[in-house]
């Protein structure tokens, strides 16, 4: 079948919506008509040239659809199932699976952009075969991806939110209530408004945390976060940092939703005694980020890497939906944007520009 997806043949070069033909499932895959992708910033790491990865690839990671047909030996979905999809899809075998942390799975070959068998079922209309990024390649009208990649889901859930859960969602309420497990009561700090710091808001309001700031240059993004939760939404001006510890008196949980140094060693400057630093958002390949190397261990900080919220996809993500669709968390809020596949490269730019909330691709 040919369909319509964003593709980047390199980096620091805008993307293009090409015509791409897309074949029929192998065993263990699905085929997958896209019905919402969201535009995430790990999308723009990859165009900006921040993270390397293979190209030509079809972008997007953070989708929702409608299963069309389903390869020999699938049992977990059939066709019309609305489903989520998981970037990371675990091989349910390795050693890290088996002590239930599907999302560090080891053998996965989603990281490197392909499916089980070391290739893709898209291809450009010369033969090109084109890599899927985290081999599902969201930006694109279907794609065939591994059947393990696919968490079905009420379709009561619109696609645009069904989408964010597939990714921003899962990481930003992950990382509270599965990596830091936020207990109610304690003070927390989020930095970095977007679609993943919303969510980290959000799950710090469902843990029952107290008080709960939020940090962002962009006072949009920092509405956004008091509709999300937030009790105290705090600019990201200069000595910020000084500013939260006075409202808190110590921040017991900062999560770091950018990826930057500065905002690391800002966070280290408000922490409570035991307090923990956690790192959602990742910085450019091979950057490394300041900790105090006496006074961490002298007060007994912490700092916790958080990969897609600690979430195995096939528990969280439908315990999200039902959250969702029970009033228990304004997803909705986090869709700013609603846009056609031809505009991903404004949608980027929004990115880099500050811009709020998400946008997500309706296809």
């Amino acid at each position: 079948m040919q369909v319509e997806a964003a593709v980047l043949s390199a980096p620091n070069t805008p993307v293009t919506t090409e015509t791409v033909t897309v074949d029929q499932p192998h065993a263990g895959e699905v085929l997958v008509r896209y019905l919402a992708s969201g535009v995430c910033h790990s999308d723009l790491h990859v165009v900006d040239g921040d993270w390397a990865r293979p190209m030509p690839v079809v972008l997007g990671h953070e989708g929702a659809g409608v299963v069309v047909a389903a390869g020999d030996g699938v049992t977990n979905v059939q066709a019309g199932d609305r489903v989520v999809l998981s970037w990371v899809y675990p091989c349910g075998e390795c050693a890290v699976c088996l002590r239930g942390h599907n999302w560090l799975c080891e053998q996965t070959s989603a990281g490197r952009h392909v499916l089980a068998d070391g290739t893709t079922r898209t291809r450009r209309s010369d033969g090109t075969s084109l890599y899927q990024y985290l081999a599902i390649g969201t930006m694109s009208e279907a794609a065939v991806v591994p059947a393990a990649a696919c968490v079905p889901i009420s379709s009561d859930v619109p696609p645009e939110v069904a989408a964010l859960i597939g990714c921003a969602v899962a990481t930003g309420i992950g990382a509270v209530v599965n990596t830091a497990r936020v207990p109610a009561g304690v003070p927390v700090c989020v930095v970095g408004c977007g679609g993943v710091g919303l969510s980290a808001v959000m799950g710090a309001a469902l843990a029952g945390a107290y008080p709960i700031v939020a940090v962002d240059t962009a006072e949009p993004a920092l509405e956004l976060a008091r509709t999300a939760g937030a009790t105290h939404p705090v600019p990201a001006k200069e000595d910020w940092d000084e500013r939260v510890r006075r409202l808190t008196g110590g921040v017991e949980y900062g999560f770091d939703c950018i990826g930057s140094a500065d905002v690391v060693a800002a966070l280290g400057r408000t922490l409570a005694p035991g307090g923990a630093i956690v790192l959602v958002g990742m910085t450019a390949q091979g950057k490394t980020v300041p900790v105090d190397g006496y006074r961490f261990p002298d007060r007994g900080y912490r700092l916790l890497g958080s990969s897609y919220g600690s979430c195995v996809a096939a528990v969280d993500f439908p315990k999200i939906a039902q959250l969702y669709l029970a009033g228990k968390l304004p997803l909705d809020l986090l869709v700013t944007r609603r846009i056609e596949l031809g505009d991903v490269n404004d949608a980027l730019q929004a990115m880099r520009d500050r811009a709020g909330g998400r946008a997500v691709i309706l296809l």
